[in-house]
């Protein structure tokens, strides 16, 4: 069950993909951290940063048997996204049919429905990719 409070607390990572950068050996992480895990409490991470939301697709997969709160959506693609500043991330593609995702297809990142409570309860909101 979703909640008002949850759905503040968790806005700004589900509407921007933010990161980090390491001064110290630069690397570029996502979701953002404080400490790097490469150089530890050695590395400072100064650099907090929007990522663009384009990337491209390096591997996924379509989802038939969904978890329970997403079995409306199924059958929906899943993918593992490369995104043009280097971090990759796992997230949904929408707005394709899975016939057409491909390696290396351009994506970005767009904001829809994730999922509600019930038809008169909250909906949560966050960020999906589709084809460019």
């Amino acid at each position: 069950m979703l909640s008002v409070p949850s759905q503040w607390r968790l806005r700004e990572q589900r509407y921007r993909l933010i990161g980090s950068k390491c001064e110290t050996c630069g690397n570029i992480y996502l979701p953002k951290r404080t400490i790097c895990p490469k150089c530890r409490r050695k590395g400072k991470i100064v650099e907090y940063k929007d990522f663009s939301g384009y990337g491209n697709v390096v591997s996924w997969t379509v989802v038939h048997a969904a978890p329970e709160g997403f079995v409306d959506q199924a059958p929906y693609i899943l993918a593992i996204i490369k995104l043009k500043e280097g971090p990759k991330i796992l997230a949904q593609i929408v707005d394709v049919k899975p016939e057409e995702v491909h390696e290396g297809m351009e994506v970005y990142k767009v904001v829809r429905k994730i999922q509600e409570d019930n038809p008169e309860g909250i909906i949560a909101y966050g960020f999906k990719f589709t084809k460019i």
